[in-house]
């Protein structure tokens, strides 16, 4: 038996123990008490940097929390124990496993593909792939301010829909402070990075390994890699070309009127040198074509033949940042400590803690006042969710809400008709797009943006947390009500 089945027996073996255990009512003060707890956590992840204590070690803190009060609550209330005790496993074959009650509680798959899909693209990145195409299509340009930024949107959404968002912003945000300053226009840089930093959150849309919302809520509604691109991409194109457009009216971004400034500007970018953070040839070839087949093996996962769909996604991510870390199998200690263990560490205990507060009926709690909400028109209820989603994910890390929206949906199906069990449902599409764009609303909406402000205060450009809202506000409004409009056609035609 494969790793993955066995940790999925384990789930499914702790959901049918909570389906028994869930006929012992749960006290209200329990709930309330669970409440006030998850607010705690949310609030401390709002004001992270303030108490600089990293996720991992905040939200595991509230886990640990979670587990010992739920424990001796359970023990003196005299009531059967919700969550799955040690050892209470039984395989088909009559063997038991012995299991910490908090393993399986934890969604392995998304663990596997943010630690496959990162590796990845840190050694695959080594080779230079993405700087050489960045700088190729800046020559391309021939340094027209305008071109230069449809070049760079687009490369911005396309990093962010292979690489993680932060990783898309600081190689583009880089390129850009250089190109603009050989090009002698500084004078367009405030407005390109802003720019590029709301674009990381629409190119987050695009694929299901784009963003950390979107594994999550994929994974929960059982949404395919190919079937996420073939739904997201229209939106995802439509607009970035309406957020480009608005910021050539905003920033004024205009194009070379005269053919001797036209000149010079090629002049200048024609001597970048795309070729000089290549190090090797044969390397570069390898991961061209390692990330050629990262991406078909993701597309194709559910066609795989002798049933390798079974491995899952995380299996496939792993599989080619295990084979890409054969290139540089001396350097394999480097790439290790390159990964981001707070974010794997976080995720694991934020997926405790929503177990918790699943046994403590607190997402039930939440499902009824969301219920409220969705008992009015379907079109209506549907914008609303996506509303709410952004407006929360703004001021407050998106991967938790986006944890807390999917479970509602999955575990409370009757809220929403058959949305827990049917990946086409558009609610799904309203907490992906809502998760993902409420980020562009302020500079701590979303980890890109903090990386694009980062940035443009390293470069000593003029822009507060007010300013930065006051001029992303109508890009996010306008990029909010594009998704709310295209759930409603998505829901139409479905």
């Amino acid at each position: 038996m494969t790793f993955p089945n066995l940790l999925l027996l384990a789930s499914d073996s702790a959901t049918a123990h909570v389906a028994g255990s869930t006929l012992h009512a749960v006290p209200g003060w329990v709930t309330s008490f669970y409440v006030l707890v998850l607010m705690a956590m949310v609030l401390c992840l709002a004001f992270e940097e303030k108490l600089h204590v990293k996720k991992s070690l905040l939200v595991g803190t509230f886990a640990g929390f979670c587990l010992i009060s739920e424990t001796v609550i359970g023990f003196f209330t005299d009531r059967a124990h919700p969550m799955l005790p040690f050892g209470a496993i039984t395989l088909p074959n009559g063997h038991s496993l012995n299991v910490p009650i908090f393993i399986p509680a934890i969604d392995w798959s998304v663990i596997t593909i943010i630690l496959g899909a990162s590796l990845f693209v840190e050694v695959t990145s080594r080779s230079g792939i993405f700087t050489w195409l960045a700088i190729k299509l800046t020559k391309q340009s021939g340094g027209d301010p305008w071109r230069l930024l449809l070049f760079y949107g687009g490369l911005t959404v396309v990093f962010s829909a292979v690489l993680n968002n932060v990783t898309a912003m600081i190689i583009i945000g880089s390129l850009t402070t250089v190109s603009l300053s050989k090009l002698q226009r500084r004078d367009l840089l405030l407005g390109f990075l802003l720019t590029e930093g709301l674009l990381t959150n629409v190119g987050g849309l695009l694929t299901l390994i784009s963003s950390v919302p979107n594994i999550i809520v994929g994974q929960t509604a059982g949404i395919g890699f190919g079937r996420f691109f073939l739904v997201a991409a229209p939106y995802v194109l439509v607009a970035s070309i309406v957020t480009l457009l608005q910021a050539r009216l905003t920033f004024g971004v205009r194009s070379l009127g005269t053919p001797e400034e036209q000149s010079a500007a090629a002049e200048q970018v024609a001597g970048f040198d795309e070729t000089e953070n290549v190090p090797s040839a044969r390397f570069f070839w390898a991961s061209v074509g390692l990330l050629a087949g990262f991406i078909a093996c993701l597309a194709g996962q559910s066609a795989l033949p002798w049933d390798l769909d079974e491995l899952g996604m995380g299996f496939v991510a792993l599989f080619f940042a295990g084979t890409a870390l054969w290139i540089y199998k001396h350097e394999v200690d480097a790439f290790y400590k390159a990964v981001d263990w707070d974010l794997l560490g976080f995720f694991a205990s934020l997926f405790v803690v929503i177990y918790v507060m699943e046994q403590a009926e607190v997402l039930a709690l939440i499902g009824r006042g969301i219920g409220v909400m969705l008992t009015l028109p379907a079109s209506v209820a549907q914008g609303s969710l996506l509303a709410s989603a952004a407006a929360a994910s703004s001021v407050t890390d998106n991967i938790p809400l986006a944890a807390v929206l999917a479970k509602i949906l999955a575990v409370e199906p009757t809220v929403i008709g058959e949305s827990g069990s049917n990946p086409a449902s558009p609610y799904w599409w309203s907490v992906i797009f809502g998760a993902n764009l409420g980020g562009n609303i302020t500079p701590i909406g979303s980890a890109s943006t903090v990386v694009a402000m980062t940035i443009i205060h390293r470069q000593q450009l003029p822009l507060t947390f007010m300013g930065f809202v006051k001029r992303a506000t109508p890009f996010a409004l306008v990029q909010i009500s594009l998704a709310v409009l295209y759930v409603w056609l998505y829901a139409f035609f479905a």
